[in-house]
């Protein structure tokens, strides 16, 4: 079996786009390179936020940072985000898609909109980074270490509880993705890495609500976890992973747990994951009555 070469050192100078960079766990990976001597290109619909990002990290280096203005649903734009990077640098050594949305509530009360939103943030999205940035890498893999590609999923990606039904498929997606291209992308010198953190302190836990729907609550509970995960936490987890060329890191060891009892019992995790959706709508409904009947 042919295996990747790996660098000694896959950060220091290596020239890396992290999507989704504004805020949450894309800001706290792009502290994480820039802190280990990377040169980033934080890229994020909000360019005020990925400005602000780039420039605090950018100021301690001893890695750089500079913002793009970036929607990953528009894969001529991602494509020329990466180009943009080749042509400055010569390649793109390290890839982060994890731009993400998420949709929390009854699935009925999904409409189609939301639907192709979610498709084409979550899936697309990383679809169009891996599009534009993975044929360069396979080009770099000819002559050595061609790169890594990391891709943020969730939890949510290899276990499956009713709320979160849309956000669920997409990271199921992502991990599938992940898993098969690396089983490619070994013979060709380039990692890949797919992230699976259970609920992390962004501000992902306070968006996408629908009716009763409270994300806090849910994912934290949902996942087993007393807290969310400290986002820088989880940055210097991924980093290491991607130097130790690992195929995916479920965080925190609760997580793990959780995981792996669903892999040996899935009936059990079934309906387990069944009686806490039964528990979240019954929460919902007195936290409503509390409010008076407001969401």
């Amino acid at each position: 079996m042919t295996r990747t070469v790996r660098p000694e050192d896959p950060f220091t100078d290596r020239q890396a786009l992290v999507t989704g960079g504004g805020s949450g766990i894309g800001a706290a990976l792009v502290r994480a390179l820039v802190d280990a001597g990377a040169h980033v290109v934080v890229a994020d619909l909000d360019e005020l936020a990925a400005q602000r990002v780039a420039d605090a990290a950018g100021a301690t280096g001893p890695g750089t940072a500079r913002a793009l203005r970036l929607d990953v649903t528009d894969a001529d734009a991602v494509r020329a985000a990466v180009d943009d990077v080749v042509a400055r640098a010569g390649r793109i050594d390290l890839l982060f898609n994890n731009a993400g949305i998420t949709f929390g509530g009854e699935t009925e009360d999904l409409t189609p909109e939301h639907w192709d939103a979610i498709i084409d943030v979550n899936i697309r999205g990383v679809v169009h980074g891996v599009a534009a940035a993975y044929p360069h890498l396979v080009r770099q893999g000819r002559d050595g270490w061609g790169g890594h590609v990391v891709n943020t999923a969730s939890m949510g990606g290899l276990m499956a509880a009713g709320l979160i039904t849309s956000y669920v498929m997409t990271k199921h997606a992502v991990v599938g993705l992940s898993l098969a291209l690396r089983t490619e992308a070994a013979a060709k010198n380039v990692g890949v890495t797919v992230l699976c953190p259970a609920a992390v302190e962004t501000p992902i836990l306070e968006k996408g609500h629908l009716g009763r729907f409270h994300g806090r609550d849910y994912y934290l509970k949902g996942q087993g976890v007393r807290r969310p995960l400290d986002p820088d936490v989880l940055a210097a987890e991924a980093l290491a992973a991607v130097a130790a060329d690992r195929p995916m890191l479920v965080t925190p060891r609760p997580a793990r747990i959780a995981w792996r009892v669903g892999r040996l019992a899935p009936a059990f995790a079934n309906r387990a994951a069944t009686r806490f959706v039964a528990k979240q709508r019954r929460l919902q409904a007195r936290r409503a009555d509390r409010s008076g009947g407001r969401a």
